[in-house]
């Protein structure tokens, strides 16, 4: 009875810890240039799918930002509750989420992603890249 007591154990904690390494959850971003928090991002799974959506700006510059730099649907459209994040999925063979486009709502610009998430899931090295350039950026979990 303590073996299947102690594996039922062991499993919950192993799906857990898996849970906890993927994209899916809340955010913290932090801004490249100040090395502030930005904002909270919350990064969701829809049938292997990954999309994040910006879910609270922390101290933005200015009340109700929009972006002004992008263009299309987007031209003008409130920063806050933008979907910036879509169409990732996991890679098969590596430890990372690619496939899918990034925005920055500062320039309005749309890069290629890759998500992996680093320190046992607790930080997410975000990178968006066009061609061989690219920047990486950490966010930090919140949940």
């Amino acid at each position: 009875m303590k073996q299947l007591f102690a594996l039922a154990l062991l499993a919950t904690a192993a799906a857990a810890a898996w849970a906890q390494a993927t994209p899916v959850g809340l955010w913290k971003t932090i801004d490249d240039e100040t090395g502030r928090p930005k904002s909270l991002v919350r990064i969701s799974d829809a049938g292997g799918t990954l999309s994040g959506r910006i879910e609270r700006l922390i101290d933005p510059d200015k009340p109700d930002p929009r972006c002004e730099k992008c263009t299309g649907a987007l031209k003008d459209q409130p920063v806050l509750g933008m979907t910036i994040i879509e169409g990732a999925k996991k890679d098969a063979d590596e430890a990372y989420w690619t496939g899918g486009t990034i925005l920055d709502p500062n320039n309005g610009k749309t890069y290629r992603l890759r998500l992996t998430p680093k320190d046992g899931g607790k930080a997410l090295q975000v990178r968006g890249y066009i061609g061989p350039f690219y920047r990486n950026q950490t966010w930090l979990r919140v949940e």
